[in-house]
């Protein structure tokens, strides 16, 4: 009876910390797609673009890109430029 018990909490302990790995995991995907997601966006748009036909300038790209990474502060956060 006492092995039963003592299989069970080891068990427990596991899936415990499983749950702890995934929620890590899951918090760590959630700050990397805030931090690349503008980026990760603007390829995207790109690529559909590209299928559907559409031609982008490497030059309005680049432009493009250089503007998304621009460290934005107090006095130019709610501009486009």
């Amino acid at each position: 009876m006492k092995r039963r018990k003592r299989k069970a909490r080891n068990s427990g302990q596991g899936l415990t910390e499983y749950i702890i790995i995934l929620a890590l995991v899951a918090v760590a995907a959630i700050g990397i797609v805030n931090v690349f997601g503008n980026q990760l966006r603007h390829q995207f748009s790109v690529i559909t673009s590209a299928l559907a036909g559409h031609k982008k300038s490497v030059t309005d790209l680049s432009q493009k890109a250089e503007k998304m990474t621009k460290q934005k502060t107090l006095r130019d956060y709610a501009t486009d430029k």
